[in-house]
């Protein structure tokens, strides 16, 4: 599902301005990315929590060169969905075999 689709379908079920649902859904993703960048955690109950996460420091390679990198330890966004989030997903989703 795209951002385009996620806004339609909020308009169609709330019967609101299409444009006006892009405004909300697009400052929400702001604000959390805004939340994130300041080392602050958005937690959704219910829904999952949009966390920080440290990498470690790790020797990497770069296969053209052939030659060992360091890369640094960094801070990566995730999205951590809620028990009760990830259990109906278990529930209503199939599972496939590829």
């Amino acid at each position: 599902m795209t951002k385009a689709e996620i806004v339609s379908n909020i308009s169609n079920k709330l019967g609101l301005e299409k444009s006006d649902t892009q405004s909300v859904v697009e400052a929400f993703m702001e604000e959390v990315k805004t939340s994130l960048t300041q080392g602050e955690n958005v937690y959704l109950r219910g829904f999952g929590s949009f966390i920080i996460k440290t990498r470690a420091q790790k020797t990497g390679r770069n296969i053209s060169k052939n030659k060992s990198i360091i890369i640094p330890a960094h801070n990566i966004p995730a999205f951590k969905p809620a028990k009760t989030f990830m259990d109906s997903v278990k529930e209503k989703v199939d599972v496939v075999e590829k």
